[in-house]
């Protein structure tokens, strides 16, 4: 990796790909783009920190040469990558990098003819501890009051903001109730009277506004009312969307299954599955289903591309998309629920759109409503199988989805020989891709804030193609191409 950097580096990263982060001929860069991209590229494929990735550049050879830089020359200081973070996040094409591995991958044709795209997600865990309602109330109270100087004279408890643990007896349900009704209470002075300030012309900044938000937020996000007036407790429920902690506020509870959870952001990616080649990536937060995000994932590629997926990316919606694209779905339906256990399923009712009608197992047939619904009602009475049906009183009362043509659609092609064999044989090598992606530690992310992290997922995912690439035997001579066959 480090000698073909050293030799392609400037053909890779040309300075006019960055020059519209410098749009004026003040503050020029004094370290050249093509250094710049050569270290963040060494960095997010040995996941190394901004000084770390600095000290690399002084001390070893290796990293030198792939930069260009003399023996004898200093390296800059970590801050610079801040500021060349900073401006490719603000910029109109933050991937660049990655884009610029595309570029590469586009022109040796190493994917000519290849038509499928594998899509999957992985969590990636925040760079930063989970905190409870506490934590996260004392925390924001104080940094409210830090911000907005003009909140000192509203009063609140200042024992309980003290450093360390508030006090309190937290064997005591009593006793926790009274501090979370305490803080609660502060939180809400302290909110309605910044809403009295502004009302009076305080104009408060973006960055005190939001601190603001955050505060009122997790007052109210885990807490209800508790037994007497003014009193608060936790809450027995989790709230939807949740904020699990004030220093980042948008890492975010993440599933991968109904039983395992960990804190912080879902990455997503598509890739040809027998290369292993990244072909676009993404991030958000852990709470958003895969199939939400894909259709962005296959904004680049043309009709007629195969598109696998596990049952994540089943839904009806990302279906319809698919088909309005002419793309192919090789994508797992997932089973069908009873509603009661070994019972019925949708696929033992005859369901007729056209006609706008449902039929039962035991031949009562049913309308369709506007709304999607069929009810069987004072049918189900006298039903000999009623038992393998439904335990409603009023009967069963079936709520067909919007694309219930192509989920079925879906579930008789997942039935089928082809579809098996070209399941199994290409769906799972996306997790060879997923697998490199997080090696070596690379499942911990280093940055606070949707933006900043999938900023450093793109570089990730640039790196290893670029290394996937050489390995596959990326030459340059008169361009691009793939010397071993694929």
């Amino acid at each position: 990796m480090h000698a073909f950097l050293a030799e392609h580096r400037l053909r890779l990263f040309p300075d006019e790909m960055f020059v519209d982060l410098f749009p004026t001929k003040r503050g020029r860069p004094s370290v050249p783009a093509d250094v710049i991209a050569t270290v963040m590229v060494l960095q997010a494929l040995e996941g190394l920190s901004d000084r770390e990735a600095v000290r690399q550049l002084e001390t070893n050879i290796a990293w030198k040469a792939a930069t260009g830089l003399a023996l004898t020359d200093e390296a800059f200081h970590s801050t610079v990558l801040v500021l060349w973070r900073n401006k490719l996040r603000s910029s109109d094409a933050p991937q660049r990098i990655f884009d610029a591995v595309r570029a590469v991958i586009a022109e040796s044709k190493v994917l000519a003819g290849k038509h499928r795209r594998a899509l999957d997600s992985t969590v990636l865990d925040d760079a930063v501890a989970r905190q409870d309602t506490i934590t996260m109330l004392v925390t924001q109270i104080r940094r409210v009051r830090k911000l907005i100087p003009e909140l000192g004279s509203v009063w609140v408890r200042e024992h309980n903001l003290e450093p360390g643990r508030p006090p309190c007896d937290w064997d005591d349900p009593a006793d926790r109730d009274r501090l979370v009704s305490e803080l609660v209470d502060d939180a809400n002075e302290l909110v309605w009277a910044v809403e009295d300030l502004v009302t009076d012309g305080l104009e408060l900044t973006e960055k005190q506004a939001d601190a603001v938000a955050l505060l009122a937020l997790v007052a109210g996000q885990d807490v209800e009312p508790g037994d007497g007036p003014g009193q608060w407790r936790i809450a027995r429920r989790t709230a939807e969307d949740r904020v699990i902690s004030t220093v980042d506020p948008e890492a975010r509870h993440a599933h991968k299954t109904r039983r395992a959870y960990r804190d912080g952001y879902k990455a997503h990616v598509a890739a040809e599955p027998d290369t292993g080649l990244v072909t676009a990536c993404d991030l958000g937060p852990g709470n958003v289903g895969d199939a939400h995000a894909a259709p962005d994932l296959l904004a680049d590629e043309p009709a007629g591309t195969e598109v696998l997926g596990d049952s994540a990316y089943s839904a009806g919606e990302f279906r319809a998309h698919l088909e309005a694209h002419d793309m192919t779905a090789v994508i797992k339906p997932p089973p069908l629920r009873p509603a009661v256990e070994g019972g019925f399923t949708l696929d033992d009712f005859t369901i007729d759109l056209e006609a706008a009608t449902v039929t039962c197992p035991e031949g009562v047939t049913v309308t369709i409503t506007r709304s999607g619904s069929a009810r069987f009602g004072t049918a189900c009475r006298t039903c000999p199988v009623r038992k393998r049906c439904t335990n409603a009183r009023a009967g069963r009362v079936m709520v067909l989805h919007p694309q219930h043509r192509l989920l079925a659609a879906a579930r008789i092609l997942a039935g089928t020989d082809d579809f098996d064999t070209t399941y199994r044989q290409h769906r799972p090598m996306i997790e060879r891709t997923i697998a490199w992606l997080v090696k070596d530690n690379h499942r911990r992310l280093r940055y606070r804030g949707t933006e900043r992290n999938r900023l450093g997922w793109s570089h990730r995912c640039a790196a290893v193609n670029l290394k996937r690439l050489l390995a596959l035997g990326l030459t340059h001579h008169d361009g691009w191409a793939i010397t071993a066959p694929v």
